[in-house]
């Protein structure tokens, strides 16, 4: 082990002043069996730093064929290992400068050990949670209504939400965030999709009872709904079914909902849409409006990110084109929108390139960065920046 006097005789070879330096002199040697293996450094920003002190959770997620990310309760991070040139070691009680106090008038000498290194650390990146999966899974089994005549429903492929945070790399906010999104129900413990045809099913129960009786769309009373619908569908699914479509709010001790005319339209489009190619679209609105409940409107900006219109064909078209169908990684999402279609106006391609956006970023950022503009009939719009690989 060093003596002081081996450490003075160090710092006159270096030409350093020994007033300029610290009282307190730190040896450092390896201890036995050190290796860089041992440990993992993880870089923290100061919101990660306060919630591991306060004592919350961070959990890395992943499958083995996964890019593993690292979740708290609300966000989603992407974990990069970042290499460094210089050395990280990791020292107990080491004590850094602004620690130390200048009280003792001699040198002297601490003798520490180091009980790891480390030349790389884990990097954290706020990202997009990956949900494409979520619907995958839940679609091994939709959930197509009480089981009849005897039949013994599925029992495999259903999840808890234990089971999904287990598989899906999102947060649990996040998870559940999407789970509303996509209209999943808890059915017996499990979080279950509902087919789209059984959905549909339901919601076209409550636009007719609503239509039979008279009622306005924002004042849909929850318990004559139950009541009268009940020898047709389960009363918690008639519950769900005004959830995802509508607005719970109470008046005078009565639950009542109001009914969201985007989303039922929405829907309705859906269903017009699902089994078509391509639809004629004048025809297409003419039907569509009267699928609706009287009262409402229907506007083809309620279908933005799920239906795409065709202005340069002979007679215009639409078709159904959601999102969510498309992949989660940017360089791919945007090789699919340029195999469909060569070029788009900003209008059009903006709902199907939102969800890539990071903290901060535009779609304009998304765009300059990925596609080319030009101007075509005195309209700007984008094509690929690369070719497109069919």
């Amino acid at each position: 082990m060093r003596t002081l006097e081996e450490v003075q005789a160090t710092l006159q070879i270096a030409k350093l002043q020994d007033e300029e330096l610290q009282k307190t002199i730190h040896c450092l040697s390896f201890g036995e069996n050190v290796s860089s293996a041992d440990y993992c450094l993880l870089e923290l920003d100061d919101t990660l730093c306060k919630l591991i002190e306060a004592g919350e959770s961070l959990v890395i997620r992943g499958d083995t064929d996964e890019h593993a990310v690292l979740c708290t309760k609300d966000r989603t991070y992407d974990l990069k290992i970042a290499d460094t040139s210089n050395m990280l070691m990791f020292v107990p009680d080491c004590r850094t400068p602004d620690q130390l106090t200048n009280s003792q008038e001699n040198s002297h000498i601490v003798h520490t050990q180091i009980w790891g290194f480390s030349n790389s650390y884990w990097e954290l990146r706020k990202q997009r949670p990956k949900l494409k999966k979520l619907k995958k899974v839940l679609m091994e089994n939709p959930y197509e209504g009480p089981a009849l005549g005897g039949k013994e429903e599925d029992t495999e492929n259903r999840y808890t939400m234990e089971d999904l945070l287990e598989s899906i790399q999102a947060s649990e906010e996040e998870l559940k965030t999407s789970l509303e999104a996509v209209h999943a129900c808890q059915i017996d413990g499990y979080w279950r999709m509902l087919d789209f045809d059984y959905e549909m099913k339901l919601l076209g129960h409550v636009t007719q009872l609503v239509d039979s009786e008279s009622w306005a769309f924002n004042r849909v009373p929850l318990q004559t709904c139950l009541e009268e619908l009940a020898p047709l569908e389960p009363e918690q699914m008639i519950e769900h079914c005004l959830n995802c479509y509508g607005k719970r709010y109470s008046e005078n001790d009565d639950v009542l909902y109001a009914l969201d005319e985007d989303r039922v339209c929405r829907g309705m489009a859906l269903m017009l849409l699902q089994n078509a190619v391509k639809f004629n679209l004048r025809e297409f609105q003419e039907v569509w409006q009267q699928s609706v409940p009287e009262g409402m409107s229907t506007r083809l900006d309620q279908l933005k990110s799920v239906a795409l219109v065709d202005r340069s064909s002979r007679p215009e078209t639409i078709n159904l084109l959601r999102v969510e169908d498309l992949s989660e990684d940017t360089l791919e999402r945007f090789n699919q929108l340029f195999t469909l279609r060569e070029k788009w106006t900003e209008d059009d391609i903006t709902p199907y390139i939102k969800d890539l956006c990071g903290e901060k970023q535009s779609t304009g950022a998304l765009l300059t960065k990925h596609a080319r503009s030009s101007m075509q009939n005195g309209i700007k719009v984008f094509n690929s920046r690369r070719p497109v690989a069919t």
